[in-house]
């Protein structure tokens, strides 16, 4: 019997879970074995799981979980080196030359585990099955307007946190930016045909700003793209690849330019591919804003578990694109399952 373990998050701030209790039932229901940890943080109650008929784990015992259980997660693992014996399914960021990922994926090698990484579960045509794009754009961009609102009070973004719901967080910002007596600034969206691209553009209109949508057909020259430094906000919404232009350059820094804020809520700064090498590390929940230039400023937003902001929602909506792919766990080496498994064993071997 396929046995999915759904564990507990352990990163700070990190309140979402892939599965939902509806879910869970269906896998159940399906004849899979659905075994769910306790959680201090997750944002949907652990009485729900319970009343689908899971079995209920302690929080961060999967390193004891039976040897064949799939272990299933969303974010990263305690970087603690130790070998890693389980399948795995999360995001490992593994695979685009991050240094952190190289870490992960020797411990892999030396445990025999397998990751299935959530950002490889991809259909025939390539494109993802589940993702938590629209989420992620929506609330990138809500932080990145509270950069650039902090910077015409003279101010650097304070610490964020989480929200009841989306109108929570629409209330909160416009409070922000109302008190402000200037009128909204001009954003720059890359990526506004994707799902994080919409989130972000989404948001911005919600908060009456003015957004110039950029995607493929607009980028395919290749760069450079002065226009990007015309407007007060740029938010990158395309994950960095091979063949990924560079958007803003260090010579941006001490150029002449209306730009003051960038969200890049792709946020890959360690890749070796990143659009936006302004920067060289994640912002956090305590400290949403790097400033990498003076005179004028320039901030970046780069916060890596954006969705959790709006924990809730987010979990819903992934947890119900993933769960057609959740139903053919019994058969891993085929779909979606085995052509993660084909990139993860491309890149163990290396």
């Amino acid at each position: 019997m396929t046995h999915l373990w759904v564990r507990a998050e352990q990163r700070q701030n990190e309140d979402r879970v892939g599965l939902t209790p509806a879910g869970a039932a269906a896998l159940l229901e399906a004849g899979l074995r659905v075994t769910v940890e306790e959680s201090a943080s997750r944002a949907i109650p652990l009485q729900g799981y319970i009343d689908a008929g899971c079995e209920i784990a302690a929080e961060n015992s999967w390193p004891d979980a039976p040897p064949d259980a799939i272990i299933f997660g969303l974010k990263e693992l305690p970087d603690d080196g130790t070998p890693l014996t389980h399948r795995h399914i999360m995001f490992g960021h593994a695979f685009k030359g991050q240094h952190s990922g190289k870490e992960l994926l020797r411990r892999f090698r030396e445990g025999g585990g397998t990751l299935y990484d959530l950002e490889y579960l991809v259909d025939e045509t390539g494109r993802r099955v589940a993702a938590f794009g629209y989420w992620a754009g929506y609330a990138g961009a809500a932080v990145t307007l509270k950069a650039w609102a902090a910077q015409q009070r003279d101010e650097i973004c304070g610490p964020v946190g989480v929200y009841k719901d989306k109108h929570a967080l629409l209330a909160d910002l416009a409070g922000e930016l109302d008190a402000i007596s200037m009128d909204r600034p001009t954003a720059i969206v890359i990526g506004a045909l994707g799902r994080v691209g919409t989130g972000a553009a989404d948001l911005c209109e919600a908060m009456g700003v003015s957004v110039t949508k950029w995607d493929m057909a607009e980028t395919a020259s290749g760069g450079p793209f002065p226009q990007i430094l015309d407007h007060d906000l740029f938010l990158n919404c395309i994950f960095a690849r091979p063949g990924t232009p560079v958007f803003v350059p260090q010579e941006a820094l001490g150029a002449v330019r209306k730009l003051t804020a960038i969200g890049d809520v792709a946020c890959d700064p360690d890749s070796d591919y990143n659009p936006v090498p302004v920067y060289d590390r994640a912002t956090t929940w305590d400290a949403p804003a790097l400033r990498v230039a003076e005179a004028p400023v320039l901030d970046v937003m780069a916060i890596d578990n954006l969705p959790s902001m709006l924990p809730a929602e987010s979990s819903e909506d992934y947890a119900d694109q993933l769960l057609a792919s959740l139903l053919t766990l019994p058969d891993l080496n085929s779909g979606v399952w085995g052509r993660a498994k084909a990139v993860f064993d491309e890149h163990v071997a290396g």
